[in-house]
């Protein structure tokens, strides 16, 4: 998917919501589970009753790898599902990868050849040879973890450099920026430090972010859209368990919609009052 078509998916769905598919055999509705393929059974469900009001899927690899083999033909059907059904939406393989050499042309092709996955989360502790494999490919994005949601982050990505104050994750963004465009990369920054968009918006005011952590981490959409937007919009904004564990019952499609449509709506709001 090219930056026009992303741009222009948000503007007609007024939404930049990504649902993020972590979808846990431990945590789907009990009934699933007398599927074949239960992880994609509810994966498709919350897609439909998601769709009109997202532009992005992100499932996180983990909880299919963690079901061997037939966790991650799921996450292929779930791929296949999306293109085939809804074919406009922007497809994240929340993988987290970051190796070198062939190791990283071999993760490249798994998910944009094999997969056909829009973007794929990336590493860049490793630097520019673990990422350049993945730009190559025309039409893809990759995704540079930068400022995470997570509580843990403070142990690397705040530390400042010595003389300049200057934090990891802003030396980060820096030097990484020149290795491809806002056309082909953007970066994870975390809702729960929706405070520090701005100081990123300095450095990359044209580049799409990811953010998450709304929602059951706690961090604010309100204060996303404030600190984060930029002319095109410039946000996917991801929730996960807030939507797809809305309920663990047999009417879980149905709360999913709901929640959805009330970020949805949160979202056409803040596009709105910026002028989208």
């Amino acid at each position: 998917m090219t930056l026009t078509e992303l741009v222009e998916q948000i503007k007609a769905k007024q939404s930049f919501l990504c649902v993020g598919l972590d979808s846990d055999l431990q945590k789907i509705p009990a009934h699933l589970h007398r599927e074949k393929e239960p992880l994609f059974a509810f994966n498709k469900a919350i897609i439909d009753a998601t769709a009109d009001c997202a532009v992005a899927y992100k499932p996180n690899t983990a909880f299919y790898e963690a079901a061997g083999e037939a966790g991650w033909m799921q996450l292929r059907k779930t791929a296949e599902y999306i293109r085939t059904r809804y074919p406009h939406m922007f497809l994240i393989a929340d993988a987290k990868r970051g190796d070198i050499g062939n190791t990283s042309n071999g993760y490249a092709k798994a998910f944009f050849s094999v997969m056909d996955m829009d973007a794929v989360t990336l590493s860049p502790y490793m630097g520019r040879d673990t990422v350049q494999p993945f730009l190559e490919y025309d039409g893809k994005w990759v995704v540079l973890l930068a400022l995470t949601s997570n509580t843990s982050a403070a142990d690397f990505e705040l530390m400042e450099e010595a003389g300049t104050g200057k934090k990891l994750y802003e030396k980060v963004i820096e030097t990484s920026k020149a290795w491809g465009s806002e056309a082909n990369m953007m970066y994870v920054a975390g809702a729960t430090k929706a405070g520090m968009l701005q100081g990123i918006r300095k450095i990359i005011p044209h580049h799409f972010l990811l953010v998450p952590g709304i929602g059951a981490q706690g961090g604010s959409l309100s204060d996303v859209m404030q600190h984060g937007m930029n002319k095109n919009g410039g946000l996917l904004v991801n929730a996960s368990r807030a939507i797809i564990y809305a309920s663990s019952g047999k009417d879980f499609a149905a709360a999913a919609e709901k929640e959805a449509k009330k970020i949805q709506r949160e979202m056409e709001s803040g596009l709105s009052e910026h002028g989208h």
